[in-house]
C-alpha cells in the first residue's frame, strides 16, 4: 500500500519518455513544468518546495495531505467532505477537489495545442443535385483526384471520395464528405477520411456563395464554415491518426472551389514542448462545370 498522498503525486505529474531508448520514464510538474526521473519520493519531494503547486492546494484543496505535511511538517488521512463541494465552471478549469477516504485528487484540466499537420488539394466533378428531402436540398459532390502532404507523409486522393451537402431551407449547408488518402510509401497505406460539419451565414450572404460571379467578393467573416475531419487506417505505420482530432475553418473561392484551414487538437503528452497555435491548410478545387 501507498503512503498517503501518492495519488496526489501522481495527479501532479504527466508522465512521458524522452528518448525511445531511455529505459526509465520522466515525469514533469504540470504545476511548474519541472522534470525529472520517474521516482515517487523524488517527486513527492519536489512538491512538498514547489510554491505553484502548494499555491494551488491551498486555493482549491487545503485537505491536501502533501499540503498538510508541508505546512506541519506531518501528512494528514484525508477525512471526507460532509457535503459534497460544488464543481462550477470555475472547479473545472482550476482543478477538482477529491471527495473519497483513499486517493485525493487535484489537478488543472489540460487546454489542448493546435499544431499544424498537412495540407490537400482536390479536383471535384460538379455537384449533382438529388433533390428535395425532409430534411432541406440534398447535393451530391464527387472526388475526382488530389494530392496532400504533410507531417506524416504525403500521397494522392483516391478517385471515388463524396460530398453529401444537405441545405436546409435557409440555405445553410451541411457538410458530410468521406474519401480516402493514398500515401507514397511502398507498398502505400491508406487512410480513410471523414469530414463534417456546417457552413451558415445570412441568407443573402450563402446566395451570393451559390453565385459563381459572386463568390471572390464575399468577406469570409461574413459567414462560418467549420468543419470536424477524422481519420482512419489498419495501417501500422499510421496507427497514430486513428485517434487524431481536427478542427477546421473554411472558405468558398473560385468557381465552387472551396479553401479550408484546419487545426489538429494535438494531446498533450509531451509536456516538454512548448505551446504553440499553427494551422494546416486544405485546399479544394473543381473544374469549369460542365452543362449536362
Amino acid at each position: 500500500m501507498g503512503r498517503i498522498g501518492d495519488g496526489d503525486i501522481h495527479a501532479a505529474f504527466v508522465e512521458f519518455r524522452a528518448k525511445e531508448s531511455d529505459k526509465c520514464l520522466s515525469a514533469q510538474c504540470i504545476y511548474c513544468q519541472s522534470i525529472r526521473a520517474k521516482n515517487t519520493s523524488r517527486q513527492r519531494s519536489h512538491l512538498l518546495e514547489c510554491p505553484a503547486y502548494l499555491n494551488a492546494m491551498k486555493e482549491h484543496n487545503p485537505d491536501n495531505p502533501i499540503l498538510h505535511e508541508a505546512v506541519n511538517g506531518t501528512p494528514t488521512q484525508h477525512t471526507p467532505a460532509k457535503t459534497p463541494k460544488k464543481r462550477d465552471l470555475d472547479t473545472m478549469v482550476n482543478g477538482f477537489q477529491g471527495t473519497t477516504s483513499s486517493a485525493p485528487h487535484s489537478f488543472p484540466i489540460p487546454k489542448p495545442q493546435l499544431e499544424r499537420d498537412f495540407q490537400m488539394s482536390v479536383q471535384l466533378n460538379p455537384k449533382i443535385s438529388v433533390g428535395p428531402g425532409i430534411w432541406g436540398q440534398r447535393n451530391w459532390v464527387s472526388f475526382v483526384s488530389g494530392h496532400w502532404n504533410g507531417r506524416f507523409g504525403k500521397g494522392t486522393v483516391v478517385p471515388g471520395g463524396q460530398d453529401s451537402q444537405l441545405i436546409a431551407p435557409d440555405l445553410s449547408t451541411h457538410i458530410d464528405a468521406n474519401y480516402l488518402l493514398q500515401t507514397h510509401d511502398h507498398p502505400p497505406a491508406f487512410i480513410a477520411v471523414k469530414m463534417d460539419g456546417w457552413r451558415v451565414g445570412p441568407r443573402d450572404i450563402l446566395e451570393k456563395l451559390e453565385d459563381p460571379s459572386q463568390i471572390d467578393e464575399v468577406d469570409p467573416k461574413t459567414y462560418s464554415f467549420r468543419v470536424n475531419v477524422h481519420m482512419e487506417t489498419g495501417d501500422a505505420r499510421y496507427l497514430h491518426l486513428n485517434t487524431g482530432m481536427w478542427v477546421a475553418s473554411g472558405v468558398r473561392r473560385g468557381t465552387e472551389g472551396t479553401f479550408i484551414e484546419a487545426l489538429l487538437v494535438a494531446a498533450r503528452t509531451n509536456m516538454i514542448s512548448s505551446q504553440s497555435s499553427t494551422t494546416l491548410i486544405v485546399s479544394f478545387e473543381q473544374p469549369p462545370k460542365v452543362e449536362l
